[in-house]
């Protein structure tokens, strides 16, 4: 079997490869590198371009013969969306139609889409299962939520089958080493705080600590990249075996809040951290945690890495000897 990974050079997608290839797949990588790496995929074709260009969409599953597809090449900053919403529906929903386009004109049926738990929007209860309302609040979340609609269209007028997968917080490393996260800017809670423990930045902004939880900094709920992989893999085993679309959850089911985060990488660490307390940012909620129920029960999905402590330590590996 061969997959096409779309977005195999970022954080996710490396992974995914790495994984891919462990398996014994055949994996083609395609990416346009604008905020992936080269080095980072660790083996497999790989082919440098953009979904923008349909030109090459086509040439590639003409010379290919391609399974499956998994797709990681979406732009995931919230506030960027607001500020550029163009950027996110150009690239997040065009280049994706672009994309499907490809698959029915070459007859590929078994695709893998990275969604959000953004989907869901303000959540009206917690833990979030799949049956809570859609009302994404931003132009990532709404992008994700057009995507995960268009695909549904797509399974009743091309027999296209898809699993979307919506992510909660994507966090760790490779426990091997080779792979972490490499974003510029960083956003993400877990590297900007390693990072101040490693010295890369002067200190980490809790934003709030006045939210109705036990510490009163806000709860999410973080799942290592390396069972989001797992979770990519038996959700394309599903579809490799006539399985129907779906949409599933991935996380822990447990919410540890911005403060234990940090208590728990000044453990790992061995260092202290500084930290300058910010004002609460608009949007955010105070507990963001799944019901990642679903996805156990239909694809067997079993997280190995979801002890915090587990999760930042592979960061910390990844931080200290293999970031550049």
């Amino acid at each position: 079997m061969t997959i096409l990974v779309v977005g195999g050079a970022g954080y996710i997608g490396s992974h995914m490869v790495k994984m891919l290839l462990g398996r014994g797949y055949g994996v083609t990588t395609l990416d346009n590198l604008s905020t992936g790496y080269r080095d980072a995929v660790l083996g497999g074709e790989f082919i440098h371009g953009d979904l923008a260009d349909r030109t090459l969409l086509d040439k590639v599953f003409s010379e290919h013969r391609i399974d499956g597809v998994m797709h990681f090449a979406s732009f995931i900053q919230v506030g960027e969306s607001v500020q550029n919403p163009a950027k996110y529906y150009e690239n997040n929903v065009v280049n994706t139609l672009n994309l499907l386009n490809a698959m029915v004109a070459h007859d590929v049926k078994r695709f893998i889409f990275s969604s959000s738990a953004a989907v869901y929007g303000e959540p009206i209860r917690v833990p979030i299962d799949e049956t809570h309302p859609k009302n994404p609040i931003n132009p990532y979340g709404r992008s994700k939520w057009i995507v995960e609609q268009i695909l549904a269209d797509y399974d009743r007028a091309h027999a296209l089958k898809s699993v979307c997968l919506r992510y909660f917080n994507a966090a760790g490393a490779d426990p091997d080493g080779q792979l972490g996260e490499r974003h510029e800017p960083e956003t993400h809670l877990i590297p900007l705080v390693l990072q101040a423990a490693s010295g890369r930045r002067e200190s980490v902004q809790v934003f709030g600590r006045d939210y109705d939880t036990p510490d009163g900094t806000c709860i999410r709920d973080y799942v290592h990249v390396t069972d989001l992989c797992e979770a990519h893999l038996l959700a394309m085993d599903r579809l490799l075996k006539g399985g129907s679309s779906a949409a599933f959850n991935l996380g822990n089911g447990n919410g540890f809040s911005v403060q234990e985060m940090i208590d728990t990488a000044c453990k790992v660490t061995d260092k202290d951290i500084q930290v300058n307390d910010a004002p609460r940012r608009e949007g955010d909620p105070a507990r963001l945690v799944a019901d990642a129920t679903l996805a156990r029960k239909e694809l067997s999905w079993n997280p190995c890495y979801d002890e915090l402590e587990t999760i930042v330590r592979h960061a910390w590996q990844w931080e200290i000897a293999g970031s550049r």
